[in-house]
C-alpha cells in the first residue's frame, strides 16, 4: 500500500442521504507518545537482529497495532487484526521472488531479464492482495474496511510504472559499449529522461486513482476526483522550489570565486568555501523539498477523496512540517538515530491531525448505517487470491 501515512477510509453513501443539510466534522487525533513507541521499537529491533529479520512480521504487527490503536476518529480508535504468520508468508514469497531474480542474473543477463519480467508480471496481483489484507484487518467501531479494486485495475495502475524503467534500460543498451557516445546518443538519452520525468505525475495519479476509488466500509465506498492536471501542477511547483533553492547557493558560490581571484593569500580558502555551497544546495533541497511535496500531495489526495456526503479535508501546512523535519533530523543526528521513534510519532501526529472527516450524516447515524450492513459484507473481507501482506 503506498510510501504515504495510512488514513481512515471515508465511504461512498447514497444520494438520498446527501441532502442532509448540516455538516459534521469528525476530528482525527493521535494519542501515541515517543517514549511508549520507543519501548516497542527497541524490542522489535533487538528481536529482529537476534532472529536475522525473521521476527519482522511480528514487529510490524506490534507497530501497526500501536499506531492504529492511538489513531482516534471522532474519539473512536482504529484497530489492526493482522496475523503475523500470514504476513510472514508474504515476506517469504517476496524474498523468494527477488532471490530467484538475483540468482538468475548471475547465470546470464537474459535469465535475469526473464526473472525480472516474471516479478513485474505478478507484482500487481501481490499489491492488490496486500491492500486487501491490510484493509480487511483494519477496523473502526468494530467494523472492518475493505479494498474493492479489481485485478485488472491493479495491472493498469502498476504496469505503466514500469515503462520509465524499460525506457531507461533501452536507452542504456543503445549506448555504444566501446568508444565514446555520439551526440545523437546523448540527445536520445536526454529525451528519454525528460519523457520519463514528464510521465511521473500521470503515473502517480493513475496509481492513486486506483487506490482511492476502491476503499470501502460495508456497502459504502470512496471516490477520487483529483485530476491529472492537479498532479502536474504540484510537480511544477516543486520544481520551482528546487530552482529557488538553487539560485542563492550558486550566486554566492560564483561571487566568492570572483572575489578569490583578486586575493592571492585568501584565494584558496575562499575557493574552498565557494565549493561548499553546492553541498549547501543539496542539503537545502533534501530538508525542504520533501516536506513541501508531502504537504501538497497529502492535501491534494485526501481532500479529493470522498463524495458529496462524506469526505476528507486535509490542511497540512508546509511551515510546521518543515520545522518538524529540521528538528527530527537534528535530534536523530545528535542521538545517532535513537530519536527515530520520537520523530516517527511526531510526524504521524502532525499528518493525521491535519485531516478531518466531513460528513452530512450525524456521526451516530453513520455508525448505525454502517453496522446495519456490515454483516453482509464481512464474509469477503479477506478473501483474496493470496490473502497475505507484502509490506506495501
Amino acid at each position: 500500500m503506498d510510501t504515504s501515512v495510512p488514513g481512515p477510509v471515508t465511504p461512498h453513501v447514497t444520494d438520498t442521504l446527501a441532502s442532509e443539510p448540516q455538516a459534521h466534522h469528525l476530528p482525527i487525533k493521535f494519542t501515541g507518545s515517543g517514549s511508549e513507541y520507543f519501548r516497542i521499537w527497541i524490542v522489535n529491533l533487538l528481536l529482529m537482529l537476534l532472529s536475522l529479520s525473521v521476527y519482522y512480521p511480528w514487529a510490524k504487527v506490534r507497530r501497526l497495532r500501536y499506531f492504529h490503536g492511538n489513531t482516534l476518529i471522532d474519539g473512536k480508535p482504529l484497530d489492526f487484526h493482522g496475523a503475523p504468520k500470514k504476513m510472514l508468508k508474504g515476506y517469504l514469497l517476496v524474498g523468494l521472488l527477488f532471490g530467484l531474480y538475483s540468482l538468475a542474473g548471475n547465470f546470464s543477463p537474459t535469465a535475469g531479464l526473464v526473472a525480472l519480467a516474471i516479478v513485474v508480471a505478478i507484482w500487481p496481483a501481490l499489491m492488490k492482495s496486500s491492500m486487501q489484507f491490510r484493509l480487511a484487518n483494519t477496523s473502526w467501531c468494530g467494523m472492518r474496511f475493505r479494498f474493492k479494486g479489481s485485478l485488472g485495475g491493479a495491472y493498469w495502475a502498476l504496469l505503466p510504472m514500469t515503462l520509465p524503467i524499460v525506457a531507461f534500460v533501452g536507452a542504456t543498451v543503445a549506448m555504444p559499449v566501446n568508444g565514446k557516445p555520439t551526440l545523437e546518443h546523448g540527445v536520445a538519452f536526454g529525451i528519454v529522461m525528460l519523457l520519463n520525468l514528464a510521465a511521473l505525475p500521470w503515473l502517480f495519479w493513475n496509481l492513486k486513482r486506483y487506490q482511492h476509488n476502491h476503499y470501502a466500509l460495508a456497502s459504502l465506498q470512496t471516490t477520487f476526483n483529483a485530476t491529472v492536471g492537479s498532479f502536474y501542477k504540484v510537480l511544477f511547483k516543486g520544481l520551482g522550489v528546487v530552482v529557488l533553492l538553487m539560485v542563492l547557493p550558486l550566486a554566492l558560490s560564483f561571487g566568492l570565486i570572483e572575489v578569490s581571484k583578486g586575493s592571492e593569500s585568501r584565494g584558496p580558502f575562499i575557493a574552498l568555501i565557494a565549493g561548499l555551497f553546492p553541498l549547501l544546495f543539496m542539503l537545502l533541497v533534501f530538508v525542504t523539498i520533501k516536506p513541501y511535496m508531502t504537504s501538497r500531495i497529502q492535501n491534494l489526495i485526501w481532500t479529493r477523496t470522498g463524495n458529496t456526503s462524506v469526505r476528507f479535508l486535509s490542511h497540512l501546512r508546509f511551515s510546521p512540517l518543515f520545522r518538524l523535519t529540521l528538528k527530527n533530523w537534528g535530534l536523530m543526528i545528535v542521538t545517532l538515530g535513537l530519536y527515530w521513534p520520537f520523530a516517527a510519532v511526531a510526524l504521524t501526529r502532525m499528518r493525521l491531525e491535519a485531516v478531518t472527516v466531513k460528513t452530512r450524516i450525524d456521526p451516530d447515524e453513520l455508525v448505525n448505517l454502517i453496522s446495519a450492513v456490515e454483516g453482509d459484507a464481512a464474509g469477503d473481507a479477506a478473501g483474496d487470491l493470496f490473502d497475505l501482506d507484502i509490506g506495501l
